[in-house]
């Protein structure tokens, strides 16, 4: 799998707003996605050093629409770390 098919795309909230900060940027990656993968997607993309990724699951929701039932996709976020000495990422300063 691509490093581009991995990273979906980036979460972009008034907390992960926040995590700027500290250098943690927040992004939807794929659900079969493991922490290595994602890592060196995040340092191949944006060419950055990645110290540590949290990752957490989200259940799809249950959703109605009239009389039809069903469920929201499952989701997977990650929260990427970068080292003290890498530069922040150009992608989410114009956000």
């Amino acid at each position: 799998m691509e490093a581009r098919d991995l990273i979906k795309k980036p979460v972009i909230t008034e907390r992960s707003a926040d995590l700027m900060d500290e250098k943690k940027y927040t992004f939807e990656v794929d659900v079969k996605a493991n922490k290595f993968q994602i890592k060196n997607a995040v340092e191949e993309i944006f060419d950055v050093q990645v110290e540590k990724v949290n990752t957490m699951n989200k259940k799809g929701k249950f959703r109605r629409f009239g009389r039809h039932e069903g469920y929201k996709p499952n989701r997977k976020k990650a929260i990427v770390t970068l080292t003290a000495d890498s530069e922040d990422i150009e992608f989410f300063e114009g956000a």
